[in-house]
């Protein structure tokens, strides 16, 4: 089997093998797995309100996917997705916050968003510079950041920004903020879907020409493979991890445009839900490919919220198994394809 078959068949593998395990898990609850996938589904894909659920969640799935796939590329692992996240919504909410209510909707909304990603980018950067100049590892780089990110975040929130009483800034300005799916056509009935969606789906598609449509995506995909011989062979390795690193920190960013600008309006403490760290995991099952983290992330917002659906019949936490399952079985089964190629 060659390396392109892998690539489709260990995720699918891995897919259906975390079903069969989680199926059977459900039936110890006492309940049929047939009627809670099927009760989920209609949950989700076959009911306006939920599928704007899907879609609202799947959105920064995508994004924070992305975020980890590029840097995957050099071989750099980024933990930090969540930190970068935070980063980039705070900066995004406060850019909401100072802009004049005097701005084109267009402007607004771009320099917002410009605000979230340059401050993922630039914290992802921070990362990128300790692995390159200093050769601390990025795992724990990253790692560390996030405990930063979430400390300094929490602190001008608390302390200079917070409206009294709560936990959250003051709303942005009505300019900034990114309309809802429903607003417009009608579609998704009273969901936080909107308008960044377009945003996530162009940056995959983006990815994926720059990755395997460029010379320097060509040359990137090369120095992560075998970074010896590209750097014999002229390619500067350093500039390409530190790319790598930023512009996947300016992809989790952009998650600011799903989260605060097209649904909270707002930054709010603990917001972010840990869903950076999912990422890791769409990522992962994606293979790091562009494409297919869109349907990686699908499948995870799914569980996500359609866990929520069943709820009442058994535990939110049986789909964080299927979450977990579906990742250790695609390690095990990548290694195991290796082995056997």
């Amino acid at each position: 089997m060659n390396r392109k078959q892998l690539r489709f068949f260990i995720p699918l593998i891995s897919l259906i093998s975390a079903l069969a395990v989680s199926s059977l898990i459900i039936i110890l609850t006492g309940h049929n797995p047939l009627i809670i996938f099927q009760k989920m589904f209609r949950a989700t894909f076959a009911s306006p309100y939920g599928a704007g659920q899907l879609l609202f969640k799947t959105t920064t799935l995508i994004l924070m996917g992305l975020a980890v796939a590029l840097p995957f590329q050099m071989r750099l692992f980024n933990i930090g997705a969540e930190g970068q996240l935070l980063m980039g919504t705070f900066a995004a909410a406060l850019a909401g916050i100072m802009l004049p209510t005097t701005l084109p909707p267009v402007l607004a909304i771009s320099l917002c968003t410009l605000a979230g990603m340059v401050a993922g980018a630039g914290w992802a950067l921070v990362a990128g510079a300790l692995k390159t100049q200093f050769g601390v590892n990025e795992v724990i780089g990253t790692i560390m950041l996030n405990f930063i990110a979430q400390g300094i975040t929490g602190y001008f929130l608390t302390y200079h920004f917070a409206v009294p009483s709560t936990v959250h800034t003051p709303q942005i300005i009505d300019v900034a903020q990114i309309p809802t799916i429903d607003k417009l056509i009608g579609w998704f009935a009273n969901s936080p879907a909107n308008l960044s969606s377009f945003l996530a789906v162009g940056a995959a598609l983006l990815l994926w020409v720059f990755l395997f449509r460029s010379r320097f995506g060509y040359e990137m995909r090369a120095a992560g493979l075998q970074p010896d011989a590209a750097n014999y062979g002229g390619i500067n390795t350093t500039k390409h991890a530190l790319f790598a690193m930023g512009m996947g920190g300016a992809f989790a960013g952009l998650g600011a445009a799903n989260i605060v600008l097209g649904y909270r309006h707002y930054y709010e403490n603990g917001m972010t839900g840990g869903i950076g760290f999912t990422g890791i995991a769409v990522a992962l099952l994606a293979g790091a490919h562009p494409l297919w983290i869109m349907l990686a992330a699908l499948f995870f917002g799914f569980l996500d919220y359609g866990g929520l659906t069943v709820n009442t019949l058994i535990p939110k936490d049986i789909f964080m198994i299927i979450q977990a399952l579906t990742i250790l079985l695609v390690i095990s089964f990548t290694a195991l394809g290796k082995r056997l190629r």
